[in-house]
């Protein structure tokens, strides 16, 4: 009889333990960059917000490329192998050719434009194509970048005929050169050392990548993204769709909350982080150069003969898509 009510009295308690299990969940996050980065700042807002609403739910970030190669992610969260990532969404460009378009020049002239692009019908159409791959947006989000060149400053297209020039994205590669630039693909980590063995006389890339790499050293001007700026990258926060629509309906709402909280501040600290920029560059004693409206507008001029045509050449819906984009004031 003693056994038979121990027995009993373990069934009770694991019954209970399974009821709890059912609503308790534990969600995996991976991204590239380091705890210092505004993205893994942007996760660990979402995941410390959920934890403080006290609902059975836990996100455990996995930085610095800890758990997946910085491209391959995006497969593997719509298989629902990983639950949550931050993403340059472009990276996935090649699973769907219309997240290209979130990497293109001259597309979004600055943060505001891209907080309006995020609430526009342009993005509606892109979440669509996301939802059929199973995965959700938690967190909108763009960061911003600029040019810098080693001997002069870059604001107008013909400022970088005949330099070999590195930029971020093949769109931006396909721009320059159409603009008379010679294009050197590398990684940003190693535009220092070109620029410094002369390989290299002008960059593209983004504001915090200029600062991580302390490019300051090695240019006489930086042009940085102000009013206006060409270099404009979708980073959000994902979701494996099925995931989110497994947990409960408070579960949902913590982190639904905890995003819309997120997300406010990662527009104000792309913002900052654009201005950071510009004081490191100045005190190091590089010129400050402003691209006018104007330039930007030249700039996009060379970018519907070069990027947005191959862009529309490569996919049925480009058009569609870009003139949806374009729409957004």
């Amino acid at each position: 009889m003693k056994r038979r009510g121990i027995t009993v009295a373990t069934l009770l308690v694991s019954t209970m333990l399974a009821g709890q299990a059912a609503n308790a969940a534990e969600l995996r996050l991976s991204h590239q960059w380091s705890t210092q980065d505004i993205r893994h700042k942007v996760a660990q807002m979402v995941a410390d917000g959920v934890a403080a609403a006290d609902v059975d739910l836990e996100i455990t970030i996995f930085p610095s490329k800890s758990l997946f190669p910085p491209r391959e992610q995006y497969k593997p969260l719509s298989r629902g192998q990983l639950d949550m990532t931050v993403l340059p969404l472009s990276y996935a460009g090649g699973q769907q050719p219309a997240y290209n378009l979130t990497l293109m020049p001259g597309l979004v002239k600055n943060h505001d434009h891209a907080a309006r692009l995020n609430e526009s019908p342009f993005m509606d159409r892109i979440e669509e194509i996301m939802a059929e791959d199973d995965v959700m947006v938690l967190v909108h989000g763009y960061l911003a970048g600029g040019f810098a060149g080693k001997e002069k400053c870059i604001t107008a297209p013909e400022d970088v005929a005949g330099l070999q020039t590195r930029a971020a994205g093949k769109a931006f590669e396909q721009m320059l050169a159409s603009a008379g630039a010679s294009i050197a693909s590398m990684a940003s980590s190693e535009i220092y050392n070109a620029m410094q063995t002369g390989v290299l006389d002008a960059a593209n890339t983004s504001s915090s990548s200029f600062v991580s790499y302390r490019l300051y050293e090695q240019v006489k001007c930086y042009t940085p993204a102000g009013d206006v700026a060409l270099w404009f990258m979708y980073q959000p926060l994902l979701m494996n769709k099925s995931t989110f629509e497994g947990l409960s309906e408070s579960q949902q709402a913590a982190l639904m909350d905890a995003s819309a909280e997120a997300q406010a501040f990662y527009l104000d600290e792309a913002k900052k982080e654009d201005a950071a920029s510009v004081q490191v560059f100045r005190d190091a004693g590089v010129d400050i150069a402003e691209m006018s409206p104007e330039q930007f507008d030249a700039w996009r001029a060379v970018a519907r003969e070069s990027s947005y045509a191959a862009f529309i050449a490569d996919l049925p819906e480009g058009q569609a898509l870009l003139d949806m984009a374009l729409a957004v004031e």
